[in-house]
């Protein structure tokens, strides 16, 4: 059987798009099972980086005792700053940290999902309840800043603020001779 001169090149456009359908079909079912294989390859090992903590006793024992909340200095010379956000403040109020130097800060909430953003850094962070937030920071000069709450947490959210204080690195280590913890009021 013959056909028309003209329907052959429909033939081929037919086939052509035929083949590309299908690979574009291909594609997008491949993703979907890597999706599928991401998502409970994290539900059943979730990441190592990711620590957990009991919200409802983090304050009675381990490393967010009331004690061990603000800056210190730990055995190995490094800064780490230890805070908890909860409904309606950041628990210290007030972080002092050393100018050029690397800082750890590790934060957790005892109730709902708060955040904060250090005012003139590019410090952003979400602290969840049930989860510790690790980053770090680097303070370029003396200053103070604010630190308010970014992620809405109920009626007084306006009033959750809290402020860093970035003083001179010598003085910082100085006061850490003495003190265990660092605080503004030493200020």
């Amino acid at each position: 059987m013959a056909t028309a001169p003209g329907n052959h090149g429909e033939d081929v456009a037919a086939q052509a798009e035929l083949r590309w359908a299908v690979f574009v079909m291909v594609v997008i079912g491949l993703l979907l099972v890597m999706i599928a294989f991401a998502s409970l390859h994290w539900v059943m090992m979730p990441a190592r980086r990711v620590e957990t903590i009991n919200p409802t006793t983090l304050h009675l024992t381990g490393e967010f005792v009331e004690d061990n909340l603000g800056s210190a200095v730990e055995p190995d010379g490094s800064v780490t700053v230890r805070l908890v956000g909860q409904q309606y403040s950041f628990v210290p109020q007030c972080i002092v940290v050393p100018d050029n130097t690397p800082v750890r800060f590790r934060g957790t909430s005892a109730d709902v999902i708060h955040g904060f953003i250090i005012a003139d850094t590019n410090v952003n962070v979400m602290l969840e309840p049930g989860y510790i937030s690790t980053f770090q920071a680097r303070f370029r000069k003396p200053g103070m800043h604010v630190m308010p709450c970014h992620e809405f947490c109920s009626v007084g959210h306006a009033g959750m603020w809290a402020r860093v204080k970035v003083i001179d690195r010598d003085s910082f280590f100085k006061q850490a001779q003495t003190e265990r913890r660092q605080s503004c009021v030493q200020q």
